[in-house]
């Protein structure tokens, strides 16, 4: 019988890469990078054997979508921000059995959900970040669950979650699960962001003191509270992905019914006018 060993809310943002590299930005997201490295020395220590990464990054606009490949390689480029993230490689080994399990039982609960064995299909930086970070010795396999969920309720991403839970439990494996995305999520407009220092500055007051409440809430513990405010704060604070990251990581952790209380690692951070965490959700 599996189980889902580590499953945490975290952060994936790309100066984490220039963070590591010489120049003006070196060392910017030490408490982002090192948050990445506990949680995956506690994997590690727990004998996970496979990462499931709920992606931001990963848009959709009909369904649910998961990558279910056997293996994963190639270079990528950022779309988004190509100066941040550039030719970056990776080679990782994927467990197409769970995601495929997991479609089918989503897809049972009347969500439809559909699972990809597709080698050009490549993988997102919501995925390649933490990889980096947590999977640098490659020893988790590697599912990636799309999560910029356009056209979905955040009822039908708690089944998602729920069906994750169901099809690790009926699997032999241990999982790490990672709700890839940030807090608020409201970048600075373009013609705001120089002048603001945006790199290392949130957006919105109103904002930064929502994400410190949430913060707070998860802390002590307090998750029906925060699952009555999620569809507001995803809308109003710009969640991102609308939070369906969150949504499904609830889902599998018992929605309302969870009720321990997370542990921070490290820092609260602004960037690039968002509001960014890691967060274990003790299980």
């Amino acid at each position: 019988m599996g189980e889902i060993a580590i499953a945490a809310k975290i952060t994936h943002v790309p100066t984490m890469i220039l963070s590591e590299m010489p120049g003006r930005l070196h060392g910017c997201r030490d408490n982002a990078i090192e948050g990445h490295k506990e949680i995956a020395r506690r994997a590690k220590e727990a004998g996970v054997d496979t990462v499931i990464v709920l992606d931001t990054h990963w848009l959709v606009n009909a369904g649910y979508h998961i990558n279910s490949s056997d293996h994963f390689s190639g270079i990528y480029t950022s779309h988004e921000f190509p100066q941040f993230i550039q030719n970056l490689k990776y080679d990782y080994e994927g467990n197409s059995a769970l995601g495929h399990s997991i479609a089918t039982i989503a897809s049972n609960k009347g969500v439809h959900t559909e699972a990809h064995s597709i080698p050009s299909l490549t993988l997102e930086y919501g995925t390649l970040v933490p990889l980096r970070y947590m999977n640098k010795e490659k020893d988790f396999k590697v599912v990636s669950v799309a999560a910029m969920c356009t056209v979905h309720s955040h009822n039908s991403s708690r089944i998602i979650g729920e069906a994750i839970a169901e099809a690790v439990k009926k699997s032999d494996n241990k999982v790490m699960l990672l709700a890839s995305g940030s807090f608020s999520h409201k970048m600075w407009s373009n013609e705001d962001y120089a002048k603001n220092n945006g790199t290392f500055t949130i957006s919105s007051e109103f904002n930064k003191q929502m994400d410190e409440h949430v913060l707070d809430l998860w802390q002590t513990g307090q998750h029906e509270t925060f699952l009555k405010m999620l569809p507001e704060y995803a809308d109003h604070c710009n969640g991102e992905g609308g939070m369906h990251d969150t949504a499904m990581l609830y889902g599998a952790l018992g929605w309302d019914s969870y009720k321990g209380k997370c542990e921070l690692l490290g820092e609260y951070f602004p960037s690039s006018g968002t509001g960014q965490a890691n967060v274990v959700f003790p299980v």
